[in-house]
C-alpha cells in the first residue's frame, strides 16, 4: 500500500467555518494575533489568552468535518495515509482519520506552564485562571505559539521523507517549519497542492496543482489516484 502523506493548512477547515487570521487582516475574531498567540501575550495578560481559546473551543465544538476531511478518511482505503497539520482543530479525527499528528497542538487538549510532557485532555471545556496542574502550576492551551519551537517537526520530516505521495492541502506555505517539510519528500514521490489561491511552491520540482477549496480539491484529487 502506498505512502499518502498529506500536510494541512487552515484552508483545510476553512470550509467548516474555522476562521484564519491569514484571511482577516492579521485578526482571529477581533483579536490581535500578537496579543493572544504569542508566549509575550501569555506573559502580559493571561486570562485574554485563555478567553481566546475558550471562545474557540466552544466554536470548534459546533464546527463539523467538510467534505474535505471526510475525502481525506476515505483515502486510508486505498493508502496508508499520514495527515501533519498545522490546525490545531480536531475535525481530522472526528472524520474519521486515523493518523494524525498535529504541528501546532491541539486545541481540545490544555498542558502543564512548568512540564511540558503533562497533558490533560479538555474536550471544549474552558481552561480558567487557577485551573492548574499536578504540580500546582496555571495550565495553558497545548498549543505552539508564535515565537515557539515546533518540536514535531523531525516527526513530520521523516514521515515525508517516506512518502511515495506528498499532498498540500489548504496551506499558504508561508508559515516556517512547515513550509519546508515538501523539500523533504523523496524524489520518487508525486507532489500535489489543492488550493484556490495562487500559492508560491519552495521547491523547483513539478507539483500537480488543484486550484479548488478543499472539497472539491479532495474529490478530484481522489479521482486521480485510485485506480
Amino acid at each position: 500500500m502506498k505512502k499518502l502523506v498529506v500536510l494541512t493548512g487552515a484552508g483545510m477547515s476553512s470550509e467548516s467555518g474555522i476562521k484564519t487570521f491569514r484571511d482577516s487582516g492579521g485578526l482571529w475574531e477581533e483579536y490581535d494575533v500578537n496579543e493572544v498567540a504569542t508566549p509575550r501575550a501569555w506573559a502580559k495578560n493571561k486570562e485574554l489568552v485563555l478567553r481566546f481559546y475558550n471562545e474557540r473551543r466552544r466554536q470548534l465544538e459546533s464546527s463539523k468535518p467538510n467534505k474535505g476531511h471526510l475525502g481525506l478518511a476515505q483515502l486510508e482505503k486505498y493508502f496508508d495515509v499520514q495527515i501533519i497539520t498545522q490546525n490545531i482543530d480536531d475535525l481530522h479525527e472526528r472524520a474519521g482519520s486515523t493518523k494524525v499528528l498535529h504541528l501546532h497542538g491541539e486545541l481540545t487538549k490544555a498542558r502543564s506552564t512548568v512540564d511540558k510532557s503533562l497533558l490533560y485532555d479538555l474536550g471544549y471545556k474552558d481552561i480558567n485562571p487557577g485551573d492548574y496542574c499536578e504540580k500546582g502550576s496555571q495550565l495553558r492551551p497545548h498549543i505552539v505559539w508564535f515565537g515557539e519551537e515546533v518540536p514535531m517537526m523531525d516527526e513530520a520530516a521523516n514521515l515525508t521523507g517516506n512518502a511515495d505521495i506528498f499532498v498540500v492541502v489548504g496551506s499558504s506555505l508561508n508559515v516556517y517549519p512547515a513550509a519546508g517539510l515538501i523539500n523533504y519528500a523523496p524524489a520518487k514521490a508525486s507532489l500535489w497542492l489543492i488550493d484556490p489561491k495562487e500559492v508560491v511552491i519552495p521547491i523547483n520540482r513539478k507539483v500537480e496543482v488543484i486550484r479548488e477549496m478543499a472539497s472539491e480539491g479532495m474529490r478530484i484529487l481522489a479521482e486521480r489516484l485510485i485506480p
